[in-house]
């Protein structure tokens, strides 16, 4: 599997300097494990800045090519030896998400952090059930203290063919697609994509005829949702 939709280049330097709120960094965690392509940007990015940072002479910002090649050089030793440490602490994560799925859908093996989240947080798997805000539409709402920054963090399930009601984005939205499929303005979206969404966005999600398609989404803001119906179904979203 090769994600074609990945977050902006802003979203993986927020997640990269710890900034993202936590329900965004959990997605974008979940991007990362399926996806070589942003893995990779984040890692170039964290080893460039923190060695320019690092070793960059005190007495100026200035640097030969000499300097900057033999910097380049040991970055990517670095690299190397990160990729041998992170090999052995896959062996400790795959032991830590070994525990029964709590949800009610089979996640991919790369989502185990949402997994995990239920389990952190003492969610038995009794109490996870789907909620329907509308035909075709339900949700399972993720709830802590830990996500006051966000509006909302949600797993929704659009049932084939179903059309979300159009929206536009009083803030961000980060979409995650766990299971299936959905096209809209800006193109099909496919498992392990993820959406990365302006106030500038207006659209109109479709799931594809095949099967469910499941996501996770983050908002940091009310939608806008075009229609008076959709308006007044707004509470009942949570989005």
């Amino acid at each position: 599997m090769m994600p074609k939709h990945h977050p902006d280049d802003a979203t993986l330097m927020s997640y990269s300097a710890g900034s993202l709120p936590l329900g965004a960094h959990l997605l974008v965690e979940c991007h990362l494990a399926c996806c070589e392509h942003c893995r990779q940007r984040v890692t170039e990015g964290d080893a460039l800045g923190g060695a320019l940072l690092e070793r960059l002479p005190g007495a100026g910002m200035s640097m030969d090519k000499q300097a900057i090649l033999t910097l380049l050089d040991q970055i990517e030793s670095d690299q190397a030896q990160a990729g041998l440490v992170r090999s052995e602490k896959q062996g400790a994560l795959d032991s830590r998400w070994s525990a029964k799925n709590p949800l009610p859908f089979d996640l991919p093996d790369w989502a185990e952090p949402i997994k995990q989240w239920f389990h952190d947080n003492q969610i038995d798997a009794d109490s996870v059930q789907w909620q329907k805000v509308a035909p075709g539409i339900s949700q399972i709402k993720l709830e802590s203290a830990s996500f006051h920054r966000e509006k909302a963090v949600r797993l929704l399930k659009i049932a084939p063919g179903t059309c979300m009601p159009t929206h536009g984005h009083t803030g961000g939205e980060l979409t995650l697609i766990l299971q299936g499929s959905y096209s809209d303005e800006a193109g099909r979206f496919c498992i392990g994509d993820v959406a990365d969404l302006d106030p500038s966005i207006k659209h109109q999600p479709i799931a594809d005829r095949d099967q469910d398609c499941i996501c996770f989404i983050v908002t940091d803001a009310p939608l806008r949702f075009e229609g008076w119906i959709p308006k007044l179904m707004q509470p009942f979203f949570g989005l």
